[in-house]
């Protein structure tokens, strides 16, 4: 354990003041291994697996295999491993907090439908148990709710806690999991996981097998439980009778159904939609089931989408919702099936923001339309700031431009993640969707009637490419062309070739301001060639008039990258070859 461990958690243990001098830091160590683990024994456990605990991060979350059992997928998030993280993010809180011992922090642990969960809850507990802080668990709950339970006052149900963590893999197969952290100053950046990673891998490194059965103790004794999501859906029930003029049942009449994805969502029918009024029947796959049977609970799925829009017109419904499995995304179809996601769910989301607040900017990912900018700026009167993708660099770059002078209530992702101003910069699938029923809600109270005709109504203008497609290009990093180098260096030269390449041809333009790789217009249409921010892959984005014009695109990215061997263009190749 680093020294900045010892010392955050040597302050909550009243360990003596000789030890907590920087000269006496090979002893801190010892003796916090003592108070840590509370351990007679200093012999490291034998039969602990040799994990890389820093391939876990996997940008602001930390992801692993949690079940056996797959091919080729070997466990790296075990129960011991979370123990550590856990201990880990307990640590770097009794340092961000500044704890002097005069109280006991305490974190918040929930989780998701997966069938690992209950399993990781346990170890996550242990940890932070073990590191001398309270446990509140929740048990099934969203990540939204999670980072609320920093925020919430009420002592009723513990809060606020001083840190959180939700246990969720987002869309991920069955057999993965992860953490994703929270304090009341939001969700953690790249930085903070890489250093809760070096300090577990610290502890699992002196983890000993008294220690752990110590841990075990510690968590009985200071684990409690509260239904925190029923705090978490009555602000959201509150919010919107708030926006009909506190009418109790603004949502009378309507029909909405809710499909879960047998995530955690469900909760959204019974404790959103039925107190404001609303009737749920039809809604399905609400109940939690981890190895999701029915689809993967995903906004961006199309097999996903089918399933509401199916639902939605088989009930003859106003509107269906549906979520990512932590609810932290989410989508929206209308009473024709149309569907409220990608491009359309920002431009949804700008169009009600905009109203409330004229003239401020949408901060967007990389990959949005040229036809959703001259929407929000020429229609609505916003400013449109395509950022970086990834969700957090949306959210950050939001963020930014506040502390700069330049307003923007609404930064959102393609994928569904949706983040506002007024709602602490959280990305939260949920409260986006109550944003669309504040507005349906309001519309009716005013006298206004069309059910989801009333968002529908708000996308007027809005141009959509008549052709659009996604294409996978992966690096083979094996290749003697890296020559030993990182395929992120290699990828960077890809896409320096490609901007030269793009200079000497008159027929295709630039972008004049761009955040993340190389977008070109040309031929009535634009693409995105970027580098992924985790994997050796360079997604290319192709938009246009249609399938010809698609075709003209791919053929300029497809001549510029032909020298680059390393490069696997057969998906490029084949749709240009099929079109």
């Amino acid at each position: 354990m680093d020294c900045h461990s010892f010392h955050a958690i040597a302050q909550l243990r009243k360990i003596p003041e000789q030890f907590c001098k920087p000269k006496n830091c090979s002893l801190q160590r010892s003796v916090l291994d003592s108070h840590y683990q509370a351990a007679p024994s200093t012999a490291a456990v034998p039969n602990l697996d040799k994990v890389d605990f820093l391939k876990l991060q996997n940008g602001s979350d930390i992801r692993g295999v949690a079940v056996a059992g797959v091919e080729g997928e070997p466990l790296n998030l075990t129960e011991p491993v979370s123990e550590a993280i856990a201990a880990g993010f307990a640590a770097w809180l009794l340092e961000k907090k500044k704890a002097d011992g005069s109280r006991r922090l305490s974190i918040s642990v929930g989780h998701d439908s997966r069938i690992s969960a209950k399993k990781l809850e346990d170890a996550i507990s242990r940890g932070i148990a073990g590191a001398g802080l309270d446990v509140v668990q929740y048990g099934l709950a969203s990540t939204p709710a999670m980072f609320n339970s920093t925020v919430t006052e009420d002592d009723a149900f513990l809060c606020p806690v001083d840190g959180s963590i939700m246990i969720t893999a987002s869309h991920l197969p069955y057999n993965r999991n992860g953490f994703k952290f929270f304090t009341n100053a939001g969700g953690l950046g790249k930085a903070d996981i890489k250093n809760i990673l070096e300090r577990a891998a610290d502890i699992y490194n002196k983890f000993t097998a008294e220690g752990l059965t110590s841990s075990k103790g510690k968590a009985v004794a200071s684990v409690k439980r509260v239904d925190y999501m029923n705090v978490y859906t009555s602000d959201l029930v509150k919010a919107v009778r708030k926006a009909a003029g506190n009418i109790e049942k603004p949502l009378e009449g309507f029909h909405i159904v809710v499909d879960a994805g047998n995530g955690a969502g469900g909760f959204f029918a019974a404790k959103v939609l039925e107190p404001l009024g609303a009737v749920t029947s039809g809604s399905q796959f609400l109940e939690p089931d981890g190895m999701f049977p029915n689809h993967i609970p995903n906004p961006e799925d199309k097999t996903a989408m089918k399933a509401i829009t199916q639902a939605v017109l088989d009930n003859k419904a106003d509107l269906g919702i549906i979520f990512d499995t932590d609810v932290d995304r989410s989508a929206a179809v209308d009473s024709t099936g149309l569907e409220f996601n990608r491009n359309r769910l920002i431009a949804l989301m700008s169009a009600i923001v905009l109203e409330e607040h004229p003239g401020t900017t949408i901060v967007t990912d990389s990959v949005t339309s040229d036809g959703l900018t001259t929407f929000i700026e020429k229609k609505l009167g916003g400013k449109h700031h395509r950022f970086k993708r990834g969700y957090k660099n949306v959210i950050d770059e939001a963020i930014r431009l506040n502390s700069v002078g330049e307003e923007s209530h609404l930064a959102i992702e393609t994928s569904g993640h949706g983040a506002l101003k007024e709602n602490h910069w959280l990305d939260d699938g949920a409260y986006l969707m109550v944003k669309i029923l504040n507005k349906i809600a309001s519309a009716r109270a005013s006298g206004q009637t069309g059910g989801s005709k009333v968002l529908t109504g708000l996308l007027e203008g809005l141009q959509e490419p008549a052709f659009s497609v996604e294409l996978r290009l992966k690096i083979n990093q094996s290749h003697q062309d890296l020559k030993g180098g990182s395929f992120r260096d290699y990828g960077e030269a890809v896409l320096k070739h490609l901007e030269n390449y793009i200079d000497s041809d008159p027929k295709l333009q630039k972008a004049p301001v761009n955040y993340e790789g190389v977008r070109v217009s040309g031929y009535g249409g634009w693409f995105l060639l970027r580098l992924s921010l985790h994997d050796p892959v360079l997604p290319l984005n192709i938009e246009a008039p249609s399938n010809n014009d698609a075709v003209l695109l791919g053929n300029v990215v497809r001549a510029a990258l032909k020298e680059f061997s390393a490069l696997d263009t057969s998906a490029l190749d084949k749709f240009v070859q099929a079109s």
